[in-house]
C-alpha cells in the first residue's frame, strides 16, 4: 500500500482493510508491552486542519511521535491554502517537504483535488462526505468484541452524514449487514447508499435504509449512533434536536438488540440527545476502546502509507 492515498473506504479491498486492522492489532500490542518500533523515524506528517478536532489531531499526531517520525500542525489559517493559494500548488510544495499529508476539512473534492496533485500519499482524517480513519477504528473495535467481522448486524441510528456513509461502505466491504435509521430528509445520500449496496451484494450481506427504528434495532449486534448536529451545523441544533428526538438510543431501544450487543458513538457525544448516560456510561459501551483505536489504525494507516518497504 505505500504511496497508496487513503480518501475512502471505497478505494481499498476486503483484504486490503484486514491487512491494516491486523497491523493495528500488532501495533497496539507492541504499545501495550510498552514496545514502540520507529518504524516511521525521519519521515514527517503535514496535517492540515479546517475542522477542529481533539481525537484526530492527538492520535495522529501522537501516532507519528510514536513510530519515530515527526507531525506538523497545519492550521488553514495559518498557511497560504487559507489565503487564496491553491489546492494543487499547496500539494505540489508539500510534496517536496513531507512523506505523507493528513487533511480535516469540508470538502471531499478537496481532498481528492489535495491527492489529484501530490506526490505523497494523502489521508482523509474527515470530511462532510466520509470520515474512513474512524470507521477503520471502529472495524477494529468490533474485531476486538465479536472476532470475525462477517455475517454480524450493525444498526446506525441518527443523521446520515459522513459516518452513516463511511459505515456503510466500511461494513459492506466486511461482509457486515448494515442498517441506517434516519428521518426521511436526513438519510444518507443515495449514490453512497447505492454504491453500498452493490458493495454487500458482492460480499453476501445487506445495507437497508429505513425510518423504522424497532425493526433496524431488533437482534442488531452493534448500535451505533452520532450528533445530532455536526460542525458547521450548529444553526441547525434547535430543530435537528425537535426532528430527531424519536432517535435517542436509550435502555430500551439497547434492550431490542442481542443481549450481547454493543454501543458505539465516534464522540464527541451529547448525553441527553442522541444518547442517555446510562447507555454510553454502561456497560454494554464501548466507545473510549473505540477512541484508543483511532491511534492504532491511523498508526497502521502511516505505515502502511508512508513506510519504507
Amino acid at each position: 500500500m505505500k504511496d497508496k492515498d487513503f480518501l475512502t473506504l471505497n478505494d481499498y479491498s476486503k483484504q486490503e482493510i484486514n491487512r491494516l486492522l491486523n497491523l493495528a492489532s500488532d501495533l497496539k500490542q507492541l504499545q501495550k508491552e510498552d514496545t514502540r518500533p520507529k518504524i516511521l523515524e525521519g519521515k514527517t506528517l503535514g496535517m492540515i486542519f479546517e475542522k477542529a478536532s481533539t481525537r484526530t489531531r492527538v492520535s495522529f499526531e501522537a501516532g507519528i511521535y510514536q513510530l519515530g517520525g515527526s507531525g506538523l500542525f497545519l492550521n488553514t489559517q495559518d498557511i497560504q491554502l487559507g489565503r487564496g493559494e491553491t489546492i494543487a500548488d499547496t500539494a505540489k510544495v508539500l510534496s517536496s517537504y513531507l512523506d505523507g499529508i493528513m487533511i480535516r476539512t469540508y470538502s471531499q473534492s478537496a481532498v481528492e483535488q489535495l491527492a489529484e496533485h501530490a506526490a505523497i500519499p494523502v489521508i482523509n482524517g474527515l470530511t462532510d462526505r466520509y470520515h474512513p480513519c474512524q470507521v477503520l477504528a471502529d472495524l477494529l473495535t468490533i474485531k476486538e468484541q465479536k472476532g470475525d467481522l462477517s455475517g454480524l448486524t450493525l444498526t446506525y441510528i441518527g443523521d446520515g452524514n459522513n459516518m452513516a456513509h463511511s459505515l456503510m461502505i466500511g461494513s459492506a466491504k466486511m461482509g457486515m449487514n448494515v442498517h441506517i435509521v434516519s428521518p426521511k430528509e436526513f438519510q444518507p445520500h443515495s449514490a453512497i447508499t447505492d454504491q453500498a449496496q452493490a458493495i454487500a451484494e458482492q460480499n453476501h450481506c445487506s445495507v437497508m435504509v429505513t425510518q423504522d427504528i424497532q425493526k433496524a434495532v431488533r437482534n442488531t449486534d452493534i448500535i451505533y449512533t452520532d450528533v445530532w448536529a455536526s460542525m458547521g451545523q450548529e444553526k441547525e441544533q434547535k430543530e435537528r434536536s425537535e426532528i430527531f428526538s424519536d432517535y435517542q438510543v436509550n435502555d430500551s431501544l439497547m434492550a431490542l438488540a442481542n443481549p450481547e450487543a454493543v454501543f458505539m458513538h465516534c464522540l464527541p457525544a451529547h448525553r441527553g440527545e442522541e444518547v442517555t448516560a446510562s447507555v454510553i456510561d454502561g456497560e454494554q459501551s464501548v466507545v473510549f476502546e473505540e477512541a484508543e483505536n483511532r491511534l492504532h489504525v491511523q498508526k497502521a494507516l502511516m505505515v502502511a502509507l508512508m513506510g519504507s518497504h
